[in-house]
This record gives structure tokens, sequence and C-alpha cells, in this order.
């Protein structure tokens, strides 16, 4: 694997949840179009830390956050808008969240926010969009029905395409295939690998065989703490910590 720039870097970031310490002093460098997967036991701080990254953590009144994160070199708590933060750091949730409209008009949403209104440049967006996220095919001839009516599989990938519109450069996946069968997790993970083409992919994942699938890098969270952060292959074949190889080979967690 060839070393990528630095997409984004987070730097003794600490983050409480009123007295309550989530995050403790991480520092991780995530390179620019790679796939960085988040592994750990539930509640090891792992979506906590992936909410940082685009600051859906603002949302919670009792959080304060120490420290500092990066994305290409500018701190994202102090140097950016939050509108044009979200606009460059997309994010696809554990449960697909289609908005109850028609499959266009879920993709067509976030361009028309940021500005275009020309209905040729919104189909191409459209198109482009479903396109990069596996779906056009299955859902070309029915653009105008409601997108609730889709398959779990299907309103996952819409979701990933709603993101992929506003042209992100970062795509934040919270086990975006937790809620999935096995045929379209397959498909999503198939879907991971090409976008990293253009993508930068940081995925939180209960999915063991899954981060070894599809990450280049993988960080294994505990207790708030990133206990180890290494290439995907390293960590799952001769980790440098006992608790990583613990956590790996299902002695806990």
């Amino acid at each position: 694997m060839t070393k990528n720039e630095l997409k984004i870097f987070t730097k003794n970031l600490d983050l409480y949840y009123g007295n309550v310490q989530a995050l403790k002093n991480i520092s991780i460098n995530i390179e620019d179009r790679n796939v960085t997967a988040l592994i750990g036991p539930s509640g090891c701080g792992k979506s906590t830390f992936l909410k940082t990254l685009n600051r859906m953590n603002d949302l919670i009144p009792s959080v304060k956050i120490t420290g500092d994160v990066f994305l290409d070199g500018m701190n994202v708590y102090q140097q950016y808008d939050i509108v044009e933060l979200r606009k460059r750091v997309g994010m696809v949730f554990q449960k697909p969240n289609p908005f109850p409209m028609s499959i266009y008009e879920n993709i067509a949403y976030g361009p028309k926010i940021h500005g275009i209104k020309s209905k040729a440049k919104l189909d191409e967006i459209v198109e482009k969009s479903l396109r990069n996220s596996a779906l056009w095919d299955e859902v070309k001839d029915r653009l105008k029905q409601n997108a609730m009516g889709l398959s779990g599989g299907q309103q996952q990938r819409l979701c990933i395409a709603r993101v992929l519109a506003v042209e992100p450069e970062v795509v934040l996946m919270d086990e975006p295939t937790s809620a999935l069968d096995p045929v379209s997790t397959l498909k999503i993970e198939d879907l991971i690998d090409e976008l990293k083409e253009k993508y930068t992919i940081v995925i939180v994942t209960h999915n063991m065989q899954q981060a070894g699938r599809i990450s280049d890098m993988t960080a294994f969270f505990l207790h708030g703490e990133v206990v180890e952060f290494d290439l995907t292959e390293k960590i799952f074949s001769k980790p440098s910590d006992k608790r990583t190889e613990d956590y790996i080979t299902g002695r806990f967690g």
C-alpha cells in the first residue's frame, strides 16, 4: 500500500459527557483515500470518536471536547463553518434513514440546499450519485416513487448516494451494514471498496471479518482509548498489544 497524504488527524482529543470521560487522549492519523476501520466492544468510544470528525456531538448539550481535530490541516472546531464541514465530511448511519419523499428528491435535496437549481444539473447529480452507490440500475425507472418503498439494503445505498451527491471528501459510516442481510452487506462492502478510489472512508464496525475485508488501517478502541492503530493486516495477524489479540480472537467483547 502506497502512503497517501494525511486527510484527518486528531491530537490529544478528549471528550466528556458531563463528568464522564468518553474519549481519552486520542491521536490518530487518517490517510486520504483509504478505509480506516474503528473496532472495539460496545460503549468503547468508537461512534463517539467518529462523530467528532464532523461535529455531530455538537448537538448534545453536555458534551465538552478538548484537544484538536484537523481536516486538511485546518482545525475542525475553530476554522470551519459547520455547514461547509458537513458538506466535506458526510455521514451514513447504522439504520438507513431515507427522507419520506421520492428517490430523486432524496438525492437532489443536498445539492439544492447548496444552491444548485438547474434541473439538468440535478438530473446529472442524481444519476451520478446513484451510479456511484451501485443503485442506478435498480431504481432508474422509479425515481419518482417514495424511497420508503425500497428494501433495507437499497435504502442504505440510497443514503450513501445522498451523501455522495454533495461531493464530500470524507465519508463517515457508523455500522452501515449492521441492520442488513448478508447479500446487502456484501454489496455495501463492494461499494466501499470502489468508493475509496475517490473518498476517505472511516467506518465503525462490530464485525471483525468486515474490518479485515474492507479496511486498510484499523484502530482498536477500549474504554475510550485507542489501544492500537496500525495496518489492518498487522492488527489481525500480529497485534502488538495483548488486549487487541484477546478481542480479535474472541476472548472478550
